[in-house]
């Protein structure tokens, strides 16, 4: 690739990214069952631990008024951080590996493949790694009789999209990394904090008001805002705004994820 290209020009994307995401649908079928169990082990374990241990403390919760058990008021979080830890671990460790460790992208791109067709696979492929994930914990979650309202089939397109978005981000530092070491900075200083400021394990009306209205724009809280009142069979406030806000991080993410991406292969 031309290093005199701008790496910031608009992405030019074609079909070709299916071979991509299927070779990572196929390698992946070889462990899906481990793969599984490890995703939606964590993301349970926090459920019942913190949902029926914490829950017998706790009690109720107030959500817009209407009072909830904690359980369900914390499955409806955990959902969403689980769609966003999914996408973020593929997007960064395993898209990494194919990228830098195992050159996998090179050789793909000695094939009629553009490297704007690997990174839209890759962030597609993040995404649906996030959704086989949250479906199985949902389907967990309804077996356990946490959630009975039918709105909640609603909630799975919005996973989907924070799946996405989260993706697109991840793909930003995955592109900047020099190492696996480097992915402990976008952990720590970025996906922690917005797991306790975007009203998974507590409402948000609990925060002062600066910090408040900073997690009002988080990812993680649309995703949350979205999700929540599908649980509790309600349908969510201002869902045009949430839904922008989420699309507003997938655009720019991706956008800037493909350009650092291109000029880190330009040298």
């Amino acid at each position: 690739m031309s290093t005199h290209r701008n790496p910031f020009r608009a992405p030019r994307l074609t079909w070709r990214w299916w071979p991509v995401f299927r070779r990572n649908l196929l390698v992946w079928r070889k462990l899906a069952i481990p793969s599984l169990i490890g995703n939606i082990a964590e993301p349970l374990i926090w459920l019942v631990a913190f949902g029926y241990g914490m829950g017998a403390l706790v009690g109720q919760v107030a959500v817009g008024g209407t009072s909830v058990p904690y359980i369900v008021f914390l499955a409806s979080g955990s959902i969403c951080m689980s769609a966003m830890n999914a996408a973020s671990f593929e997007a960064l460790y395993s898209a990494f590996s194919r990228m830098h460790v195992q050159k996998t992208w090179d050789g793909i791109m000695n094939a009629p493949v553009s490297l704007d067709d690997i990174v839209l696979a890759e962030m597609l492929w993040a995404a649906y790694k996030a959704i086989f994930t949250v479906t199985a914990i949902l389907l967990v979650m309804l077996a356990l009789g946490i959630v009975h309202s039918p709105k909640v089939l609603v909630a799975w397109p919005v996973l989907l999209a924070a799946g996405v978005t989260f993706s697109c981000i991840a793909l930003i530092f995955n592109a900047l990394a020099k190492g696996y070491d480097f992915f402990t900075y976008y952990f720590t200083l970025f996906l922690t904090p917005m797991m306790f400021l975007s009203g998974v394990f507590f409402p948000r009306d609990q925060l002062p008001h600066a910090v408040r209205v900073v997690s009002d724009w988080l990812p993680l809280t649309s995703a949350v805002e979205l999700v929540r009142p599908l649980f509790l069979d309600q349908w969510p406030a201002d869902a045009a705004r949430h839904l922008l806000v989420l699309a507003g991080y997938a655009v720019l993410s991706f956008w800037l994820a493909l350009a650092f991406t291109r000029r880190r292969f330009a040298h």
